[in-house]
């Protein structure tokens, strides 16, 4: 290990880290269980802040509830920005040399190097080809190339700390803000710095000279009281780090990502640690709805699982929900069901792909996971009554599957259905909606069957949703048909 590598190791370091907005409390249970760091959180903004020792950052890369991590440069609580947009602009130039670079850099280093140990470790045990079937991924998530994301999710399935090159795709952090209809209250942008002469003497370093370093910068901004643009930040804030660093920009094959998020007066500055969101990491065939994993085990974790409960999800969709649950509890037994033909068949490639990794990972012991698979009408479920201990699912929204109209009828009965095999007095079930009137509308017909709980609102593609816990009451179900 080199110097850099370990004065990094031996010094503390403060990790941010996006995850689904709304679970940002789950995430900072999972961090303080597994880190043991308590974290500073920011509710509704879909953002946690902890510290911990630089040489635990392979156990942060294992964390199941975090999409993005980077290493947090300096944090401003209370950032005062001038009254006009050049005072503004200028001193966010200013900025840039009055940070502490210094340990952050030694981070990023130290994370490159185990990048890197872990892409030798891939070439190893190379995986079989990739799907080559486009679908989209999540409710109002723009579509992916199944193809590329076959690669990178078998890269961290393998090792969750190793991230290979995007090849060209973009990463994006989401800022969420608790009125969403502020002006420039989503306002992105993606840009890199200056394409002026600084880049151009980069090229003529000798060859005997350690490579110049490719960057670009990443503004994220959300407020209504802001006299620039993210794109105005980004540019000028971009072009100081580049004088400062000299760095060479450029937008797609970058080394380093610096990340400039404002929020109000809150400034973070902080450097990328993942080149791709780490929900990506069980699924490899995705459907028009698949939930992100990190999403799917934000879930799970409230339903408070415990070992030998049997946890069913009876709209399974590509699996994403009951596959995370047998990674990650394997304890339970999962049951996995569907209507839809073609998503069973997705199902079963992703837990195909989910067996090929486990085999090819050096320290995995076990050749199958705790999962069955089974196609059936969530209105007429062949499973006992009361033999279910934890229904967890993504509903219906009625938007990309089904109908608003045909939900009217849906949620009653799968309801319905749900209080009949889910055990009387100690079941429970976590069911996620868009489709809250709906929804409150059939739980309200359900009468004493259901316990209603804490709602979780959460972020799901840019729509606005709800996360409802729920627990099984010891009333008895009536049946119009015989029992088993």
């Amino acid at each position: 290990m080199c110097e850099a590598e370990e004065a990094a190791t031996a010094a503390a370091v403060t990790i941010g880290a996006t995850v689904p907005t709304g679970f940002e409390l789950t995430a900072a249970a999972e961090v303080e269980e597994k880190l043991g760091s308590r974290c500073s959180v920011r509710r509704d903004r879909g953002k946690i802040y902890f510290t911990v020792a630089a040489e635990a950052l392979a156990q942060v890369h294992q964390l199941r509830s975090v999409d993005n991590l980077f290493v947090v440069v300096k944090e401003f609580t209370d950032y005062q920005f001038k009254e006009t947009k050049e005072e503004s602009l200028k001193d966010l130039e200013d900025l840039v040399k009055q940070l502490p670079w210094t340990d952050p850099l030694k981070v990023w280093k130290l994370n490159t190097s185990l990048k890197k140990k872990k892409t030798k470790r891939k070439k190893q045990n190379p995986q079989g080809s990739a799907s080559k079937e486009n679908l989209s991924e999540g409710e109002g998530e723009e579509k992916t190339d199944t193809k590329d994301a076959d690669k990178k999710s078998d890269d961290q399935a393998q090792n969750a700390l190793g991230l290979e090159s995007t090849g060209g795709q973009e990463t994006q952090a989401i800022i969420s803000v608790d009125n969403g209809e502020q002006s420039g209250a989503k306002d992105e942008f993606l840009t890199t710095a200056g394409s002026g002469n600084g880049a151009g003497d980069c090229n003529k370093e000798s060859e005997n000279e350690a490579p110049v370093l490719k960057f670009r910068v990443t503004c994220n901004r959300a407020g209504d009281k802001h006299n620039f643009t993210s794109n105005d930040a980004a540019r000028d804030f971009g072009g100081a780090v580049q004088e400062h660093f000299q760095w060479k920009a450029d937008m797609t094959n970058f080394d380093v990502e610096v990340l400039l998020n404002i929020h109000n007066n809150e400034v973070v500055v902080g450097i990328a640690l993942t080149e791709e969101s780490l929900h990506r990491r069980n699924i490899t065939h995705f459907g028009p709805t698949t939930l992100r994993s990190t999403l799917a085990y934000g879930m799970l974790r409230l339903c408070d699982a415990q070992p030998s409960d049997i946890i069913v999800d009876p709209m399974c969709g590509t699996g994403a929900i009951p596959i995370e649950g047998a990674t990650e509890w394997p304890n339970c037994f999962h049951i996995a069901g569907d209507n839809n033909p073609q998503a069973m068949k997705r199902i079963a490639s992703n837990i195909c792909s989910l067996l090929k990794k486990n085999q090819n990972q050096e320290s995995s012991t076990s050749w199958g996971v705790s999962l069955d698979t089974v196609q059936w009408d969530i209105c007429n479920l062949p499973l006992r009554t009361g033999s279910v201990d934890v229904i967890v699912t993504d509903m219906p929204f009625g938007k990309r599957i089904g109908s608003k109209k045909k939900n009217w009828d849906l949620y009653p009965a799968c309801l319905k259905e749900m209080s009949r095999i889910c055990r009387p007095g100690t079941g429970r079930a976590v069911l996620l909606t868009q489709d809250k009137k709906c929804f409150a509308k059939a739980l309200s017909e359900m009468g004493c069957l259901w316990q209603k709980g804490p709602t979780v609102w959460v972020n799901v593609g840019g729509l606005h949703a709800a996360v409802y816990l729920l627990k099984r009451t010891s009333e008895e179900v009536g049946e119009n048909r015989s029992r088993w």
